[in-house]
């Protein structure tokens, strides 16, 4: 396993020892980790290996069994509700799906989180949800519902909906999942352009290859659990190791079809 590169940017996220269970199932073991500020951050592993339960842990979306979160200093685990909403009105989550509101249009759901967390008034609220559509290159989309709108484009509207408070911290379950290369390879495109432009911090789950190698500044790779690679991308393709080698190479793991075999 390689050791975390030389960021020497400022810790945003730290995740010590972290274990979970989901009931007598051992979900995640001994998970430690540090999310550099600016970092894209991409958690990586087969199917099953507790890549998007890490990622809801460190949105403060469900609790572990034991273990640290600390966010910019402060362990979000043994926070409250009322103490965690406050954590969560600064961080942005874009699910697989989208996850938009159907009975709202694109424009209603990105000024949810305005409505919700700010006293912005109304006028104030439309120019903001204009400028972070136009951010993702969706302005002439305001006013559609999400029936309407292509895969590529609901992904895109959930993200402008994510940076809707300009948060530091954007959480991205699978950014890629069921898009054309074209369409994938222009939200990457997009990823990278907000970083640059907003400063954001991405955590980012995905099995796509060609996404970790264009966006990832650091990579964490979990099998059963654990975590068995931790460096830049560049480091896991001259890894020793042979897990992270067939993961890379896509091939077959001998290791795990004896383990489901």
């Amino acid at each position: 396993m390689c050791s975390d590169n030389g960021n020497n940017s400022t810790t945003i996220i730290e995740v010590r020892n972290l274990v979970t269970h989901y009931g007598d199932t051992l979900i995640l073991e001994d998970i430690s980790l540090d999310v550099h500020e600016g970092q894209i951050f991409v958690i990586i592993g087969g199917s099953g290996c507790g890549k998007t339960t890490l990622l809801k842990h460190m949105a403060g979306l469900i609790q572990p069994t034991s273990g640290q979160i600390r966010y910019s200093g402060t362990d979000i685990t043994t926070m409250d509700e009322d103490e965690m909403s406050e954590i969560q009105r600064n961080i942005g989550i874009a699910f697989q799906s989208g996850a938009l509101f159907n009975s709202l249009t694109v424009g209603e759901n990105v000024a949810l989180p305005m409505r919700e967390y700010t006293d912005m008034k109304d006028d104030l609220i439309e120019a903001m949800v204009l400028l972070k559509l136009s951010l993702v290159g969706l302005s002439a989309a305001k006013d559609l519902l999400p029936a309407q709108l292509s895969g590529g484009m609901k992904k895109r509207a959930g993200l402008a909906r994510a940076i809707a408070l300009d948060p530091p911290i954007v959480y991205f379950d699978e950014p890629s999942a069921g898009l054309d290369p074209i369409m994938a390879s222009g939200l990457d495109d997009l990823i990278l352009k907000l970083k640059e432009l907003l400063g954001i911090t991405f955590i980012i789950v995905t099995h796509e290859l060609e996404s970790i190698k264009k966006i990832a500044d650091h990579i964490l790779m979990l099998d059963e659990g654990k975590v068995v690679f931790r460096g830049t991308v560049e480091e896991a393709q001259q890894s020793s190791s042979e897990r992270v080698q067939n993961f890379f190479q896509r091939k077959a793991d001998p290791y795990i079809m004896q383990r489901n075999a």
